[in-house]
């Protein structure tokens, strides 16, 4: 990571200790010191902030990312020197609830340009409870797979906001703001680019409205249940093998709903994505006679993703959904 500056400590210090700071701190804050490249220095906590720094800094801003490509965020763990470093940038940009590690280290950073983008629009709960209801012992068991990794934001709320291209939208009008306030200087640029970014988003959002409003079934079973504010914009119904958590393991009696599930509602697909293992998703596949695609989360790009930035694997994904639901 190629930072340079340490920013002067306010009076937010105090909020920023307790991960309290949200853009209003942003919009308090003196302009940011820029390092001797002449650029903001942005940190990233990973890929859908990364993207939109990059989308809207331009040429204006230099960003490092803490999650670099392949590793699951999720499971991140930061070492000392990265943890060090955060302190000297001039912008973090991260999302609360996603990677704990993380928002324990920013939260003793003490950067005054630190932005939350879980405060730039509204969370709701979607994906703990895995589709139906469970009780009794099901519902213990399913609990039992979360400990120890808290995949929700402290509220209790999904923080995949970026997979609605609306609330991602909306995340992107905030960030614009923020790095407007922390380097003024060029502000009009920063509002010309996320003008720019917010058309697209818009454009996407059509698509998928366009693309999914026909279709042979509304449900989709995958893997992860990272879809919640997707399958609510338009209509469709997510079925999450393990929830919340990727890394959860699902119960017998979770196996075999999801089997009534795929008969009753028509399901083609069973969905897996890049960055988690697909060895459940096939297993349920191969036990309903199913076939298997991936949908991607996009909390990173690789080599296995299917495009090269947000836009391209959005476009992807909307294409398998729209094949697995027999879109007309």
């Amino acid at each position: 990571m190629n930072v340079r500056r340490l920013i002067p400590t306010t009076a937010l210090a105090g909020a920023v200790a307790l991960g309290l700071v949200s853009l209003s701190a942003c919009g308090t804050s003196d302009a940011a010191d820029k390092g001797s490249s002449g650029k903001l220095d942005v940190v990233a906590s990973f890929y859908p902030m990364q993207y939109l720094a990059e989308q809207i800094g331009g040429g204006h801003v230099a960003v490092n990312t803490l999650t670099k490509p392949g590793v699951e965020p999720h499971d991140l763990e930061l070492k000392p020197k990265q943890i060090g470093e955060l302190g000297e940038a001039d912008v973090i940009l991260y999302l609360k609830g996603i990677q704990p590690a993380v928002d324990d280290a920013i939260a003793q950073a003490g950067v005054e340009n630190t932005v939350d983008a879980a405060t730039l629009t509204k969370l709701e709960a979607h994906g703990d409870e895995v589709g139906h209801a469970h009780e009794g012992e099901e519902h213990a068991a399913e609990e039992a797979g979360h400990e120890g990794h808290d995949h929700e934001s402290e509220a209790g709320t999904d923080p995949h906001i970026w997979l609605d291209p609306v609330k991602y939208a909306e995340v992107a009008k905030g960030v614009g703001t923020a790095l407007e306030k922390a380097d003024p200087a060029n502000a009009a640029d920063y509002q010309k680019n996320t003008d720019a970014l917010v058309t697209k988003l818009g454009a996407l959002n059509t698509a998928f409205e366009t693309g999914l409003k026909n279709t042979t079934t509304r449900t989709f079973i995958t893997t992860h249940s990272a879809f919640g504010y997707l399958a609510e914009r338009y209509g469709l119904e997510q079925e999450g093998i393990t929830g919340i958590d990727p890394e959860s393991e699902p119960s017998p009696a979770r196996i075999k709903e999801l089997q009534d599930i795929a008969a009753k509602d028509k399901v083609s697909t069973v969905f897996f994505e890049t960055l988690a293992s697909d060895k459940t998703a096939k297993t349920l596949a191969g036990d309903t006679g199913l076939t298997t695609d991936v949908l991607d989360p996009l909390e990173g790009i690789t080599d296995k993703s299917q495009g090269d930035d947000y836009i391209e694997v959005m476009q992807s994904n909307l294409a398998a959904l729209k094949k697995a639901l027999g879109a007309k």
